[in-house]
Formats: structure tokens, C-alpha cells, sequence
């Protein structure tokens, strides 16, 4: 028993990670209708920054909000530069930007800083000021964390007029530039904020995963999945889901293996698709011919 509650409450510490990545995903398609396959890379690529401010002296906390800051510029360049202009562009012409986007920041990264396997510093204590063998100090940290960013995201898309103002743009662009409001820079803006949100969750569990160009592989495929389960039309669904991967995934380890578990988050994609493919929390779109 000690040992499913040990699991359950890792795999909610991953979930969380999992629910950032998740609802990046969703920001990205809310704005252009497609998945950004390279939302993992991205997210790689903010960690090893701020692995490189810290090797230079940089205190933590210091490079993670930099990093941040850093990230939600290169996602909005991203947007403006690449993305804009192929706004009317074939779905497969977008395609092959996001696959030529997830070549270009891995072997970047494997460029700039090798393909070894670097270990990426927890800002958080080594031991927690109760004794628990049911989470560590770092799975407690991200969770809280991300919590607190998650939390701070409903406050800004609730009650701020730039985040009322980005949630028009994404529903309703037509009406949205009826009543005045930048479209494209609020979907800009949106591609920042995903951008600042995959790159938290890199940082957060680069200290699990080692820091390395390929370590989100299978942390983008559960992402998906948490997004594909919560609704693609649902950032709060989005969120629940990647949670809620973050729980199936070690008890899937604990049933079938650890070998077969990002086989087990394909067989939860292909199942939502095919008996709901608007997710749980998605809303059905329906559309006039």
C-alpha cells in the first residue's frame, strides 16, 4: 500500500510537468489549429540556459526567471518570424516547419553544448523538514511550483485585459478584430506564454531526467496525451489530463512493465480519438456547411 501511495504521489509531482507541457500544446493549437512537435525541444533548449547561467555562477533562481523571460521572447520571435507569414499556408507546409523546428533546437543544442548527459542542480533542499519516504524534496518543489505558475496563469487569462483580450483572439478571431484587438500579436503573445510555460517544465525536470538534447521525447508524447484526454479545445482540460497521465504512467509501469509505458500513452491517445475525440473537457465544434 505505502508503495502505490509512493507512486501515485510521484507520478502527480510528473503530472504536473506533464499538465505544462500539455497546456502549451493546447496554446499553440488554440492559436493555429496544429501541434507544435516541437514544443519538447523548445522546452530542452530554455534548460540548457539555464544550466549554462549556473555553470557560469549565475544563483538559481536568478537564471530560471531570466530563462523565462528568455524563452517567452524566442516564442514570440518564433510566431512573428516563421509562423506569420505562413498564416494561410497547407497544413503539411506547417508540418515541416515544426518537424525543421525539432531538428534545428535538438541538433543545436547538441552542437552548443555536446550529447552528453549533463546534471542539472535542484534548487531545492536535500532532505524536507518532515520525514516522508512518500515523496522527495524535489517532487515536492516542482509540484508546488508549477502549482503556483498554473495558478497565476488562471489569474491572468481570468481577470487581466490582455489575457481576456488573448482568450477572444484564440475563440472567436473574426469577432475579436471587430471590437479592436491585435489578433496576431495576441496569438504572438499566446506562442510567449507556451513558450515560458514548456520552459518551467524543462527546468523542472531536467534534475529527473538529466539534462541531455533528447529528454523530452517521451515527456512531449505524455504531454500530448494529457492534452489529446483533457480536449484540445481546453486549457484547464489540458492540465487535468496531463495530471492525470502523470498518475497512469508508473502505475502502468507497476502492471505491464517500464519498458512498455510510452506504449501505454499511444494506446490512450488512440482511445480518446476514437470514442471521444473532443477530449474530456473539450467542447464539440461544430461547423456550418
Amino acid at each position: 500500500m505505502e508503495e502505490l501511495i509512493q507512486q501515485v504521489l510521484g507520478g502527480i509531482a510528473t503530472g504536473a510537468i506533464y499538465a505544462c507541457i500539455a497546456l502549451s500544446v493546447v496554446m499553440i493549437y488554440q492559436a493555429i489549429d496544429h501541434f507544435n512537435f516541437a514544443q519538447g525541444e523548445m522546452a530542452m533548449f530554455s534548460a540548457f540556459i539555464t544550466w549554462q547561467m549556473i555553470d557560469w555562477g549565475a544563483n538559481y533562481w536568478v537564471a530560471f526567471f531570466i530563462c523565462i523571460a528568455v524563452s517567452f521572447i524566442g516564442g514570440v520571435a518564433i510566431e512573428r518570424i516563421v509562423f506569420a507569414p505562413l498564416h494561410n499556408a497547407p497544413v503539411f507546409t506547417h508540418i515541416v516547419v515544426f518537424i525543421a523546428l525539432f531538428q534545428i533546437f535538438n541538433a543545436g543544442a547538441g552542437f552548443i553544448w555536446e550529447f552528453t548527459i549533463k546534471e542539472f542542480p535542484s534548487p531545492f533542499p536535500e532532505r524536507l523538514p518532515f520525514d516522508t519516504t512518500l515523496i522527495g524534496p524535489h517532487e515536492l518543489g516542482m509540484t508546488v511550483v508549477t502549482l503556483i505558475m498554473l495558478g497565476l496563469i488562471f489569474l491572468f487569462f481570468r481577470f487581466t485585459p490582455i489575457g481576456l483580450a488573448m482568450r477572444a483572439a484564440a475563440a472567436a478571431p473574426d469577432s475579436a478584430r471587430l471590437v479592436g484587438i491585435s489578433v496576431g500579436w495576441m496569438l504572438a503573445l499566446g506562442w510567449g506564454l507556451a513558450a515560458a510555460i514548456g520552459a518551467v517544465g524543462g527546468m523542472m525536470i531536467a534534475p529527473v531526467v538529466y539534462l541531455e538534447p533528447n529528454m523530452m521525447l517521451g515527456i512531449l508524447l505524455y504531454g500530448f496525451a494529457g492534452a489529446v484526454v483533457g480536449g484540445l479545445t481546453s486549457p484547464g482540460g489540458a492540465v487535468l489530463g496531463g495530471f492525470l497521465m502523470g498518475v497512469i504512467e508508473p502505475l502502468a509501469g507497476m502492471a505491464i512493465g517500464s519498458e512498455l509505458k510510452l506504449t501505454v500513452a499511444l494506446v490512450v491517445i488512440v482511445t480518446i480519438l476514437i470514442f471521444k475525440p473532443s477530449g474530456l473537457f473539450g467542447r464539440v465544434v461544430v461547423q456550418r456547411v
